[in-house]
């Protein structure tokens, strides 16, 4: 348990309606604070958190079969920082990752403290994951979030370790005399109730004070320097990170990395044009490159344009370093030397029960909607499969209400999977850790499957300390939960604590759930949904009084909190780094055919090529495992546009939505692989020469990593 307590000053805004869009308008709306009577610090950062991009098991979907190859663009940490000169600070980050960690936690305070003593430690610094289900697995160090990625993996390990730690040196370095607003409106049509039937337990009265059974609200702060005006932005709002696949292998950060990306982009190519208005956001996803890549080819006839492509062929793979790769990213062209780049992060809050996968679930076979108190079909629920905004191109998602998000369901039985073929299930239960009568009284109505609470070898299963934490800066309050609320259940603690807070008085405050921070322990519902034992409710690991046991503890903090009294930690955590077992098979070499070097490119553009814009570009280079170099801050692939007769700039990089990094290998333990890079060319694409270029790194047998690089012909985009 954890406290901080300063009283930094931050100024309400009006409400306003829309996801990245809205956050423009809210941004645009809020009111602003009179830059000289700036009372306090603020400082912001971002770091490249991308984990191993092959062989690793994504964290979420608990399926084993479902291993990164390849990124659909780069995850990353931001991390704001609001201090008063000498008195309180607060720090929050930001993980493009399923949840925070625990052990990970641990170590970034460790990293903290040998750099900055106690001014950063458990009391005044939260780590929270957007919840995305398409990022490597492998960082937590309780077993059972660990079974499907075999293990502990290090390499995912450091990368949210290392990131952390560099994004939070750039937001301490950036502190700077600044104001804060806060602001909120409501999202329509981002995310609907997966377990309604759950919802429906609730007592009607409480129903009845709410319009929606899922929270419609995102609340947003904005950070704004002295000096330099807006340099950021976080918001938090309820909705599940499950719009990509659990047939997706690409690394992405689903929809709150996407909202993330698109909003810093946004800002970045948008700030210098005062004559365009906030409104001018509505008009679509804003692009990736724009003005940063002059036309200076558009005076050029296509034929001319194909005769000078043709001038280029492919370069063969050569040798090349690991600076050329960070050199090629695109973002950092948008950079300018005497500030920090814009950083927005879209925060997770009380999703446990929200899909973004709003248009419903439906039976696969049938196309008739699932069953709606088991979402089943015909009492399977393998059938039962949820549909997004862009159904049916890409196809639905594999998630069922029931089954929205599989978060290493290893611990719970719910009612469903009880009717199924429980025998089995029991037998390993049973070889593994029986439960004890007072266990099974304990989790009533659920059946218990594992014991996890109980299972220690080879080290704990499951966590048995949890952190909480309050920060308040100003009017925003932030409740800092290690797992997943429903939405009733996040309503009565955030109503709970502001109760607290306020007296019962109407005093205007803005107090947000933040889920998934400083470590993981699954769902918490209401006591009312615990009985229907629907998804949420059969993976409350502490059983149907864990929502009153946070009330409880919450409010305590929140009292110690107005009186300004300090709170004893409690016990800690356990650092099991030293215990982990992996058995992830490691990478022992890569190899090309004879006669053929990496980076060279099998597949190629054809001869003459012109593409139009939304044609699709595809080739394929000669690779290497990318577990030898994630190049983090740098990129896999790249998109390059011809400047003259011979300079090439990037265009595109693997940070972009138009362009995949796809790796694969011709069997699970094949030496050779390769690189297909696919451009699905944009709207608003320069007409030019381009070409597209791939970095990676390859293991030689002796363990040796040699960087390289190779790229197609050249092409036209007419």
């Amino acid at each position: 348990m954890s406290l901080l307590v300063p009283s930094l000053n931050v100024c309400p805004g009006s409400r306003c309606g829309l996801f990245w869009v809205l956050v423009v308008l809210l941004l645009g709306s809020s009111t602003r604070v009179a830059f000289s009577d700036s009372k306090y610090l603020v400082g912001l950062g971002t770091y490249d958190i991308t984990g191993p991009a092959a062989d690793v098991n994504m964290m979420g979907y608990a399926m084993m079969e479902q291993t990164t190859s390849g990124v659909h663009f780069r995850l990353r940490a931001r991390s704001f920082i609001v201090a008063e000169p000498g008195k309180n600070r607060v720090l929050f980050v930001n993980l493009d990752a399923c949840m925070a960690s625990q052990i990970v936690t641990i170590k970034v305070l460790e990293r903290l403290k040998a750099r900055y003593g106690d001014l950063y430690t458990e009391k005044n610094v939260a780590i929270s994951g957007i919840h995305t289900h398409a990022g490597p697995a492998g960082y937590l160090q309780y077993v059972v979030y660990t079974v499907t990625s075999l293990g502990f993996v290090r390499q995912s390990f450091d990368a949210l370790v290392d990131g952390i730690e560099q994004s939070v040196i750039q937001a301490h370095d950036n502190l700077r005399p600044g104001s804060i607003n806060v602001n909120a409106g409501e999202v329509m049509d981002a995310g609907i109730n997966r377990s309604p039937s759950a919802y429906l337990n609730n007592p009607s009265e409480e129903r009845s004070k709410y319009k929606y059974d899922v929270d419609k609200e995102m609340t947003l702060i904005k950070f704004v320097d002295d000096e330099w005006g807006p340099i950021g932005s976080f918001n938090w709002f309820a909705t599940h990170g499950t719009s990509m696949t659990n047939t997706n292998s690409l690394i992405s950060g689903d929809n709150k990395g996407a909202a993330a990306r698109f909003m810093e982009d946004w800002f970045e190519q948008n700030n210098s044009a005062s004559s365009e208005s906030v409104e001018s956001a509505g008009e679509g996803i804003p692009r990736r490159v724009s003005s940063i890549i002059p036309d200076v080819q558009s005076h050029h006839r296509e034929h001319e344009l194909l005769e000078l492509a043709a001038s280029f062929g492919s370069t063969p793979g050569k040798p090349a370093t690991k600076t050329l790769s960070v050199a090629g990213r695109v973002r950092s062209a948008l950079r300018k030397a005497d500030k920090p780049g814009f950083v927005s992060a879209f925060c997770q809050s009380n999703c446990g029960d929200v899909s973004p996968n709003v248009l419903g679930a439906f039976c696969t076979d049938t196309g008739l909607p699932c069953d709606f108190n088991h979402s089943t079909c015909d009492g399977k629920n393998e059938l039962c499969v949820a549909r997004g905004p862009g159904y049916p191109i890409p196809p639905a998602e594999e998630i069922t209400i029931f089954n929205d998000n599989m978060d290493q369901e290893l611990l719970i039985l719910s009612k469903e999977m009880t009717r199924q073929g429980n025998a089995f299930w029991k037998l390993v239960r049973n070889m593994l850790k029986s439960p004890t009568k007072e266990q099974v009284a304990c989790q009533q109505p659920k059946p218990v499957l594992l014991d996890t609470g109980e299972m220690t070898l080879p080290y704990q299963w499951a966590p048995s300390i949890l952190p909480i934490q309050i920060l308040r800066v100003g009017q925003l309050v932030i409740l800092s939960v290690p797992g997943e609320f429903t939405t009733m259940a996040g309503r009565r603690l955030r109503d709970a604590v502001k109760q607290v807070l306020t007296g019962g008085k109407n005093e205007k405050l803005h107090v947000v759930i933040a889920g998934l921070t400083n470590t993981y322990s699954q769902y918490i519902t209401t006591f009312e949904e615990y009985e229907i034992q629907r998804y949420e409710g059969a993976s409350t690991l502490y059983g149907p009084h864990t929502l009153s046991a946070y009330i409880q503890e919450f409010k305590k903090l929140a009292g110690a909190l107005i009186r300004d009294q300090p709170v004893e930690p409690g016990p800690q955590p356990p650092d099991m780094l030293s215990k982990q077992i992996s058995m992830l098979t490691p990478v022992f070499m890569d190899t090309t055919p004879l006669g053929t070097h990496f980076g060279d490119c099998s597949t190629d553009v054809p001869k003459n090529a012109t593409y139009k814009r939304g044609d699709m570009v595809s080739v394929v280079f000669l690779s290497a495992c990318p577990r030898n170099d994630l190049m983090t801050e740098g990129t896999f692939a790249v998109v390059e546009i011809l400047q003259g007769m011979d300079t090439w700039v990037p265009a595109y990089d693997d940070d972009d939505f138009c362009l995949r990094f796809i790796w694969s290998r011709p069997a699970k333990l094949s030496a050779r692989s390769h690189a297909t890079i696919e451009w699905r060319i944009p709207q608003s694409a320069t007409p030019g020469v381009y070409r597209i270029r791939h970095f990676g790194a390859a293991k030689a047998l002796f363990g040796s990593v040699r960087h390289f690089t190779g790229s197609s012909s050249a092409f036209v985009v007419a």
